[in-house]
């Protein structure tokens, strides 16, 4: 198991930018397939963006696309997550997630492909 603590999230006004930390121990970071999802009240855990193990493979959900930008740095063992331009429906709870194995070149994006999760950070954006 890893242990993952995301950090950085906010109350930002529509078009600013926030960076999201995510921390993670326990397990060797670098082996295994990364992801970002977000849940808003009422509505289920989407996937957000993800980033592969092996080289730097990168896959973002439609919303996310020319807005958001994923990076891991293996050496901190600390996975990002950089959003610009936000948008009032962008405001969900943001969680890291550690998938349940490496995917290699992959960037899996369902929820069942990851096996360990963050508590998560609150993103507000106002309009």
């Amino acid at each position: 198991q890893v242990q993952l603590v995301e950090s950085g999230g906010g109350l930002v006004q529509a078009g600013d930018s926030l960076r999201l930390s995510c921390a993670a121990s326990g397990r060797t970071f670098s082996t295994y397939a990364m992801g970002w999802f977000r849940q808003a009240p009422g509505k289920e855990r989407e996937f957000v963006a993800s980033h592969s193990w092996s080289g730097s493979t990168t896959r973002y959900a439609d919303s996310a696309k020319g807005r958001f930008t994923i990076s891991r740095d293996n050496a901190k063992n600390t996975l990002y997550l950089f959003m610009n331009s936000l948008m009032p429906e962008d405001t969900a709870v943001y969680y890291c997630a550690a998938a349940r194995r490496s995917y290699g070149i992959l960037t899996p994006v369902g929820t069942n492909d990851y096996g360990s999760w963050g508590r998560g950070t609150q993103v507000t954006v106002s309009s």
